[in-house]
């Protein structure tokens, strides 16, 4: 494919080493000449000094040409303005950063107008990432879909759990809330259906919402480490949004912060967290705030070596998962020798996320593919697709249609409604529908259906 990014900063230079590493053709855009220089010698692309947000710069970057124009900057109305302006230039695809949280929220309502694609805000999926890995931190793997109101989760089913050695259609729990989707058995991977027994040492595949998952894992006996009790060092955007994830969740936060001005607008935004007004590097203050009983802790502070050394002394004062936020990838060398438990880089995670969503546009073949996920060592794909009108599984119950083997559908998304189909439920237009495989391959909806 052929791609513009706007902006040489961390973020662009994150996506443009991603999707080099996939033989894309590459074109970066800056108006900062040192910026585009060192990234056009540092990797194989095409330099343009420039303001993105001109129709010019983005002509002089081959735009009019270009299969995608990702918009990158520090400023999200320079990104937003860029994707129009590519938009207008007959770009296809446009993929813009947003940070702020107003425009997050904001921008479902104006997203068709403005052509986006895909927006992006590098904190909040780092938030969104660390929340899976706190909530479950016993999971093996953990997928998002319908814009992360459901997640696919894989987990290890032991002797005393009390889904072992029942079938699919005898766990009362299940119907209409949670759906086992696969089941790793011995080296082999199966497609669940009702008729599927589960066995102690299977690694266990459900969809459900994040709530509601919690919910059955504990009805059902099946441990996933779900943290209670989280403490957040730093009150920036990450443990803003994180901090939201986790309360609606139900799970206890304390957020530690030392700018007082920034304690105040956490105190306002987040009624139901504790607001700590301090030094996060004191280590006196973290004792006496229950560091070494927290169940989970995310260094998330402005300077990776403070995150660094403050991860490393809760290590050896706390039995918690300690998460630790990095923004400095030259720091990868010396990180894989310290044990930090997790570590995570925003900046990294916006060029792995980016990436995903081209590799559906590649796979789906211009076809309706939203989102495409590998499981399973790639022997398995999840597939979110958008049901066209012209549809031939339209307004048919599930029960009736005539599906291919080894496939499942596994969630359809209505507006805000979720729905864990079952035989009497229905696809509509504009749904998004989850489905489950081991067919490769599909790019489209109409292809769950035997030929």
């Amino acid at each position: 494919m052929k791609i513009v990014i706007v902006g040489c900063g961390k973020v662009g230079t994150s996506i443009a080493r991603e999707l080099i590493s996939t033989k894309h053709e590459i074109t970066v855009v800056d108006i900062n000449r040192k910026a585009v220089t060192r990234l056009s010698e540092t990797l194989d692309v095409m330099g343009v000094v420039g303001n993105g947000a001109t129709f010019q710069a983005l002509a002089d970057a081959g735009a009019e040409t270009a299969d995608l124009v990702i918009a990158a900057t520090a400023r999200d109305e320079v990104n937003l303005y860029a994707c129009l302006m590519a938009r207008s230039a007959g770009v296809p695809h446009t993929i813009a950063r947003v940070r702020s949280p107003e425009y997050t929220n904001d921008l479902h309502r104006v997203k068709d107008q403005l052509g986006l694609s895909m927006s992006i805000n590098p904190e909040l999926t780092e938030a969104v990432e660390i929340s899976r890995l706190l909530r479950f931190s016993g999971a093996l793997e953990i997928d998002s879909f319908a814009k992360g109101a459901v997640e696919l989760i894989k987990v290890l089913v032991t002797g005393n759990s009390n889904i072992a050695g029942k079938k699919i259609s005898q766990i009362d729990t299940l119907r209409g809330r949670v759906r086992v989707c696969t089941i790793e058995r011995g080296g082999e991977v199966y497609i669940a259906n009702g008729e599927t027994i589960i066995r102690s040492g299977d690694k266990v595949s459900i969809v459900a919402k994040p709530e509601i998952a919690a919910k059955f894992f504990k009805k059902a006996n099946v441990n996933i480490g779900r943290s209670r009790d989280v403490i957040l060092l730093g009150g920036g955007k990450v443990s803003f949004y994180l901090a939201q994830r986790l309360l609606k969740a139900g799970v206890g936060v304390k957020i530690i912060e030392r700018n007082a001005d920034r304690c105040e607008e956490l105190a306002s935004a987040l009624h139901e967290a504790i607001i700590i007004h301090g030094d996060c590097m004191d280590q006196e203050l973290l004792m006496s705030e229950g560091i070494d009983h927290a169940d989970g802790v995310a260094a998330l502070m402005d300077f990776d070596e403070e995150n660094i050394l403050i991860s490393l002394y809760i290590k050896n004062v706390s039995k918690a998962k300690i998460i630790t936020k990095i923004n400095n990838e030259s720091f990868d060398t010396i990180i894989g020798n310290l044990g930090l438990e997790c570590v995570m880089n925003p900046k990294t995670l916006t060029g792995e996320y980016i990436a995903r969503y081209i590799r559906a546009m590649q796979n789906s073949l211009g076809s309706n593919v939203e989102t495409l996920y590998r499981l399973h060592e790639d022997r398995v794909e999840a597939l979110e697709f958008r049901a066209k009108k012209t549809s031939k599984t339209l307004n048919i119950p599930l029960a009736q249609l005539d599906l291919r083997d080894n496939l499942q559908v596994i969630c359809i998304s209505r507006g805000s409604k979720i729905i864990l189909p079952q035989g009497g439920d229905m696809i509509l237009p504009d749904d998004s529908v989850v489905v489950i495989t081991k067919h490769k391959g599909l790019s489209d909806l109409d292809d769950i259906l035997k030929r």
